[in-house]
């Protein structure tokens, strides 16, 4: 009887009981771990370079040899799809981890100072909000000027926004709480009940939005480079990819297809994985 109390109590456990009954969501989370996995192995496993040219094989398509075919220099797609993964991993996680730290931190002060705090985060966000996310990214490029470095600053800047209003709304239901008045009334300092008591309450919502944000950055980051306003040949980014085989679609479709195929599942692998950890995580949905 003890035993079965102490598994109920376990945080780990009861995720895990209502995550595994997620099947899309299991599935997407072990394509992303296969991602993973390919970023940190990328230039091991790799069977070509991703960036030596190789002009006697032009523009093959599918073989045993070259399994996703060449491009225009003869250089292996599949081997540059792989160390491209790499790249757009790093490219999305940085940028949402930098806009996820940002944020977090000014919609928490924002709900819990509140007044003329609250009007002038809230409102800043709403600016941010009235442009279309790629819009405002290519503006801020436009200014800083292209590569991949401003690019993780673009997505970053309207990933801002995003996370200080889930934060705020999360922490101004947890503020309100019984056991965050009662700390504040034994005389507890503002920075522990902000950091001890309402930011873990969320942490869920963080989590679920910085799983989906993933995919929309990746998504950003390529279109950005399609553009050519982020990574730069022969840089093996999958939006340079596309971008570089454009040229080819009527007699060789496959040097885009691959790379569009790869941007497809993942984006779409980021977003079953956030639809799977908001139903296990949110306490409103029970099993």
């Amino acid at each position: 009887m003890k035993s079965d109390n102490v598994e109920k109590s376990s945080p780990i456990k009861e995720f895990w009981r209502k995550f595994k009954k997620q099947r899309l969501a299991m599935v997407a989370g072990g394509f992303v771990l296969l991602l993973v996995i390919i970023a940190i192995l990328g230039p091991i496993i790799t069977p070509y370079s991703s960036v030596e040219p190789d002009y006697a094989n032009v523009l093959q398509g599918a073989s045993l040899d070259h399994l996703a075919g060449t491009d225009a220099y003869g250089r292996d797609i599949f081997s540059r799809i792989l160390e491209g993964t790499r790249i757009s991993l790093t490219v999305g996680a940085t940028s949402v981890l930098l806009g996820a730290v940002i944020g977090t931190i000014l919609g928490l002060i924002s709900a819990f100072y509140g007044k003329w705090l609250d009007s002038i985060i809230m409102r800043t966000c709403d600016v941010l909000f009235a442009f279309p996310g790629i819009l405002l990214a290519i503006g801020i490029i436009a200014i800083l000027g292209p590569g991949l470095v401003n690019v993780v600053i673009a997505i970053s800047i309207f990933s801002i926004p995003n996370f200080a209003r889930i934060v705020r709304s999360s922490a101004l239901s947890t503020k309100s709480s019984v056991y965050v008045e009662a700390t504040r009334s034994i005389g507890a300092r503002n920075r522990r009940i902000i950091w001890k008591h309402i930011f873990p309450g969320t942490v869920s919502s963080i989590i679920v939005n910085f799983t989906m944000r993933l995919g929309t950055a990746i998504l950003t980051a390529a279109s950005l480079s399609f553009l050519g306003l982020g990574a730069q040949p022969p840089s093996p980014e999958w939006g340079a990819m596309l971008s570089s085989g454009r040229d080819y679609l009527s007699t060789a479709p496959h040097v885009t297809f691959y790379p569009g195929l790869a941007i497809f599942l993942t984006v779409l692998a980021f977003n079953l994985l956030g639809d799977g950890l908001r139903d296990t995580l949110d306490p409103k949905i029970t099993d």
